[in-house]
């Protein structure tokens, strides 16, 4: 690739050469003319010199400039057309951007996408001409208003949900265009507003959340330091209980706290796909090698099957770890002193065999399996899949659908017997759900559960070198 040399500002301009040659010449001429007056007896043929000079520079710049090659690429190339400039100004555009036909009035099946640029092919999954509009646009909000575009002449502003699993909000307004072909048309731009709603909607649910799980730990550390303040000043017994009370609470607001930053921190970010590269199978050894004290000390064995197996996603390492490691604690914590758990990593699967039910040992009577989180159908997507399962007392399936709500309890779990804050599960769906994974939940009542994550399978590394 030849490479593209910037002019020097002290360089002398095209213009410049002629002066540059003239004068070159003009000091020869004069030379030649001052040895003819020195030396008369050769005068004759110096004279016959400097005209020469004379007439060999004249005849090189009389010459057109395309002869001589200095013609620049730029002033040679001609100038694309006005048309094409404005298809490729309308490819670029990083809003969605749709051109609707009309057809009749009242048929709303008639409406059809006459041009639709990159952006919006790639969102709506479309061609560039020709898709109904009704089968990619479901939203009725959306639809009304390209009508009154369409028929009314009307320039309107609306919200739109966008499709596929990851949820995104964005702005979509419609304005008339003018008609052709005896077509009415309309203009449809799609803006996207995810992040500044879900930054709003991040300050709203910390907010919110924050004060009503912070108010019973801090209303019991209230109580026991006026009681401290009081009659049990000098009751060494008694403070000594309340203090380690008071630490307990203040630990749990500590990870309160540091979980719903952890939540707010991923949901602000989960209609972006990592594009990070980790081995599933060594983050679960990983956490399976950093939960071994806690395991140890609750008497619950963890056990890794094929350990030292591979399986490569797409994502970020921090972010899968997390999701192992909470749905390990999450197994441990349920588990019985004695019990077990097991974690079982599959790589290279399907989307179907991804979310099928668990095929290791009994799974107890009655078992229901629920998917938590679907990832969008792409034909040919492989999966790799962690399966963590516990063997305590399991869930009835009316509690399935709400697992990963947060702060969501199940009735007759007294919280004070497991420390938690509730929103490890939800940590979880959101992460998978920006990895564009999966999660399942199968369980009985009194025959534990099993969790599922599965994440797309990364793309094998290019080894060859160009």
């Amino acid at each position: 690739m030849p490479y593209e040399v910037s002019s020097s500002p002290v360089a002398p301009q095209t213009g410049s050469r002629l002066w540059t040659v003239g004068a070159s010449a003009g000091i020869a001429i004069v030379v030649l003319i001052g040895a003819a007056v020195l030396q008369p007896a050769a005068a004759g043929w110096l004279f016959g010199a400097a005209v020469l000079v004379g007439l060999a520079t004249w005849m090189i710049h009389r010459r057109p400039k395309v002869e001589t090659g200095l013609v620049d690429a730029a002033e040679a190339a001609e100038p694309p057309s006005d048309r094409a400039m404005l298809d490729n100004v309308f490819e670029a555009l990083a809003d969605p951007v749709l051109v609707v036909s009309g057809g009749e009035a009242d048929d709303i099946a008639g409406r059809r996408i006459v041009l639709a640029n990159t952006a919006a092919r790639d969102l709506l999954r479309i061609q560039t001409e020709g898709a109904l509009l009704v089968p990619v646009l479901r939203d009725p909000a959306v639809l009304e208003a390209v009508d009154e575009a369409l028929f009314g002449g009307l320039t309107r502003t609306t919200d739109y949900g966008g499709v596929g699993a990851q949820t995104r909000h964005w702005r979509a307004l419609t304005r008339p265009l003018p008609s052709s072909d005896d077509r009415t048309l309309a203009l449809l731009v799609l803006r996207d507003e995810t992040d500044v709603r879900r930054m709003e909607m991040m300050r709203v649910d910390f907010l919110a959340n924050a004060s009503h799980e912070l108010k019973t730990p801090l209303a019991s550390l209230s109580g026991f330091i006026e009681t401290l303040k009081g009659h049990a000043r000098d009751d060494p017994k008694a403070r000594d209980k309340f203090l380690d009370i008071m630490a307990t609470q203040a630990d749990r607001m500590s990870r309160l706290v540091a979980d719903l930053l952890s939540l707010s921190r991923i949901e602000l970010n989960e209609h972006i796909p990592p594009a990070g590269r980790v081995d599933l199978a060594r983050a679960a050894a990983d956490v399976v090698d950093a939960v071994s004290v806690l395991s140890a000390d609750r008497g619950v064995a963890v056990h890794l099957q094929d350990r030292g197996s591979s399986a490569p996603v797409s994502g970020d390492r921090d972010e899968i770890l997390q999701v192992v490691q909470n749905l390990v604690d999450n197994a441990i914590k349920y588990s019985p002193a004695g019990g077990a758990v097991e974690i079982v990593i599959r790589p290279d699967i399907t989307l179907d065999e991804a979310s099928a039910p668990w095929s290791g040992g009994n799974r107890g009577e009655g078992a229901t399996r629920l998917p938590l989180v679907t990832p969008d159908r792409e034909t040919g997507q492989r999966y790799a899949a962690v399966a963590v399962r516990d063997h305590g007392p399991g869930l009835a399936r009316e509690h399935l659908p709400r697992l990963t709500e947060r702060f969501y309890r199940v009735e007759g779990q007294k919280s004070g017997e497991r420390q938690g804050t509730g929103l490890g599960l939800a940590i979880v769906k959101h992460i998978v759900n920006r990895h564009r994974g999966g999660l399942t939940v199968e369980s009985a009542p009194g025959h534990g559960a099993v969790f599922t994550a599965y994440f797309p399978v990364a793309v094998p590394r290019n080894t060859t070198v160009a």
